[in-house]
């Protein structure tokens, strides 16, 4: 549902990126414009030293910008991208995660996802937990 304004909100008429929203939206886009300058500074100066982490940091920089986008536009279509979005980024943080611990020397260098995300304080792992979980509760046409 949006109100006149365009904003998001659920079927009590409580805005998606309102109150915790809000903050979420801007943890997203602060995690958007770090991976993003992240990735390209890797990719433009060291690919070469490790591809697959760079392009995985790009990747997670991609997902960041796609969820921050959806999270903070009106409708159904921009919902279901969000759903999607913070879902492809828990599976990629915990995917990552793991992979980056079993096989350390896969991963010489590290992505935002490396380790769970330890060295932005686990808040990638956190992150779309919370994302599902606020989108969960403000789900549309919800009672």
């Amino acid at each position: 549902m949006t109100d006149r304004r365009g904003a998001v909100s659920d079927a009590r008429g409580r805005s998606r990126a309102g109150g915790p929203g809000r903050l979420l939206i801007a943890v997203y886009g602060v995690f958007a414009l770090a991976a993003t300058a992240r990735a390209a500074f890797q990719i433009a100066t060291k690919f070469g030293e490790a591809p697959l982490a760079y392009l995985l940091s790009a990747v997670a920089a991609v997902v960041y910008v796609v969820a921050t986008v959806s999270l903070a536009r009106a409708g159904t279509r921009a919902y279901r991208v969000s759903v999607v979005a913070v879902t492809i980024e828990l599976v990629g943080v915990v995917t990552v995660g793991l992979l980056s611990v079993l096989d350390a020397q896969a991963f010489p260098h590290e992505t935002v996802w490396s380790g769970f995300g330890r060295g932005y304080g686990f808040v990638p792992l956190v992150l779309p937990i919370l994302g599902l979980a606020w989108l969960y509760r403000t789900r549309p046409g919800r009672d």
